[in-house]
């Protein structure tokens, strides 16, 4: 009983299903943390590592740009559509059949890209890794090959995923990048001492198994059943495809910005291509545990809805989402902006990191925090498109934005600004990349209930200036009976600001009867008060 209810718990609410996703992406990414650190006890910073993460590329670009993201986009608003017209028996059949077709299809795909990237691996890898000996590269090629497979299991977990995601069943679907990385894990411990350094790679295969298999048990007990299905015709798979190709180029399009970003870094003073990515690292964290949770969470409910063309629904789950984004992402913007240098000093100001370098990183993660609200609503504000049909929308929209921050990094290059010019454009981009996405948005849908979304905003901010009052004062506080100079002097100065000032955001939202503060305290009650055997359903925080 308790193991049924594991593999087929449903959370109804967007709040609920983000804060599954928000907290298993915080768990798979302490556990990726484990994962780079037992291979760096096992093989330090040698020959070994360096092969086996360029081993990784070509594995990681065909999945990155073929599947990851791209296929939810243009299969969970189809699969929904189908799957959610109970009434008629025919169109839940036909959503299962779409489900069979796209696994068949997709499978057959990749088999074939895998065995094309198989046999030109050696024409690949040297551009990848062309500084490698010779022996190296016999490794590497001989690693990329292995983990070659991992793109078909990746693939055909995407699908399963989906369908779960389409069903609400996020506590599953979460967990399969923690299973990938304990794979890895278990290739590093186990397999390199039984099949030499090739273990390595074999724990990615096994990984990527994991992530496949811990999803089925979900995907059967949902109703399930395999049967042969080859139809490339059909026009719902063709609608998957045809709403999926413009999310694949928006990918693209950012793999590209990173590369030019990465670029035009390396004109600059030595040592900014590190700090540009630390410091996006850095601000990448809050923006995964909030943004991407609640746009992944909200989008089947967003796709059922549109499928239902019930659009005030539609209206009032994206204006409570965005009212729940905002109510963590405000307050995380004052401190990262507030504890920027504390922030970079915990986390990177060790050994060769010094002084400098923490200033250089800590200015540069200050302006990518400045369009951190922007960046947690676009992928809500796609996945809205997404599920209205419309993946053309964000993908233009994306491209003006990759533009426009190309065109400004590039004019800051030849100014007197540094990397942190670079984060700067970055923001620019963003913030237009999201006016855009909320206007286009608003006239595809008359009204985004901007009426309730300014008041939350007004009171939020309120208790965010509040907030970063009392963070200034503990950190002077801090000074004064600390030692800064060391690690846990500055780690604790951090934890004393941070906190407090999270505590006078709490009061001041209460006092100031934010509905989205009691929201998140009714889910702290419940989860400290009442904890059922599996903690899996908080579907009545919003009732």
């Amino acid at each position: 009983m308790i193991w049924k209810k594991f593999f087929n718990s449903q959370t109804e609410t967007v709040t609920g299903a983000a804060i599954i996703l928000g907290a298993t992406t915080l768990a798979s990414r302490l556990l990726g943390f484990i994962r780079d650190r037992v291979l760096a006890h096992y093989f330090g910073a040698g020959d070994i590592v360096d092969v086996y993460y360029a081993a990784f590329k070509i594995p990681d670009l065909a999945y990155n740009l073929i599947i990851l993201g791209a296929f939810s986009a243009g299969f969970i608003p189809i699969f929904s559509k189908l799957f959610n017209r109970s009434f008629l028996k025919n169109k839940k059949d036909e959503a299962w059949r779409l489900v069979n077709n796209a696994i068949n299809t997709l499978g057959i795909f990749l088999i074939f890209l895998t065995i094309i990237l198989i046999i030109l691996a050696p024409l690949l890898v040297p551009l990848i890794a062309p500084g490698f000996s010779e022996e190296k590269l016999t490794l590497t090629i001989k690693m990329t090959r292995v983990m070659l497979l991992s793109p078909l299991l990746l693939g055909l977990s995407t699908v399963v995923g989906a369908v779960l995601q389409s069903l609400k069943n996020f506590f599953i679907y979460s967990l399969s990048p923690m299973m990938y990385n304990v794979g890895i894990i278990i290739g590093a411990v186990i397999f390199v001492p039984l099949l030499g350094n090739a273990g390595l790679a074999w724990g990615v295969i096994l990984g990527a198994l994991l992530h496949f298999l811990i999803q089925l048990p979900s995907l059967f007990h949902a109703g399930y059943a395999y049967f042969w299905l080859f139809n490339f015709k059909d026009k719902n798979l063709l609608n998957v495809i045809k709403l999926i190709i413009p999310r694949t180029l928006g990918l693209a399009a950012g793999q590209l910005n990173a590369i030019v970003m990465t670029v035009f870094a390396s004109t600059l003073a030595v040592g900014s291509v590190a700090v540009y990515n630390y410091a996006f690292n850095l601000q990448s964290l809050p923006l995964g545990l909030i943004g991407i949770s609640f746009a992944v969470a909200a989008f089947p409910t967003l796709s059922e809805l549109a499928a239902k063309g019930d659009k005030e629904k539609i209206i009032s789950t994206f204006s409570s989402t965005t009212r729940q984004i905002l109510f963590f992402t405000i307050p995380l913007m004052i401190l990262f902006l507030m504890l920027r240098a504390q922030i970079v000093r915990v986390v990177l100001g060790t050994g060769a990191f010094d002084w400098d370098a923490t200033i250089k990183t800590s200015d540069t993660l200050a302006f990518f925090t400045l369009s951190l609200f922007a960046q947690s609503l676009i992928p809500l504000l796609a996945r809205s498109f997404y599920a209205l049909e419309d993946t053309i929308t964000p993908f233009i929209s994306g491209l003006i934005s990759v533009g426009l921050n190309i065109i400004v990094a590039w004019q800051i290059t030849k100014g007197n600004f540094g990397v942190e010019g670079l984060a700067l454009a970055f923001s620019l981009g963003n913030l237009v990349n999201f006016i855009l996405l909320w206007v286009l948005l608003r006239i595809r849908l008359k009204n985004l209930d901007e009426t309730n979304i300014l008041p939350a905003v007004y009171k939020m901010s309120a208790a965010a200036i509040l907030m970063g009052l009392t963070v200034q004062a503990l950190k002077q506080v801090g000074d004064v009976f600390l030692d800064t100079h060391t690690f846990l002097g500055i780690l604790s100065q951090a934890l004393l600001a941070g906190l407090g000032g999270l505590i006078i955001y709490i009061l001041v939202g209460l006092l100031l009867k934010n509905k989205e503060m009691q929201i998140f305290i009714n889910v702290i009650k419940k989860r400290l008060i009442r904890r059922p055997a599996v903690a899996l359903d908080v579907s009545e925080i919003n009732k």
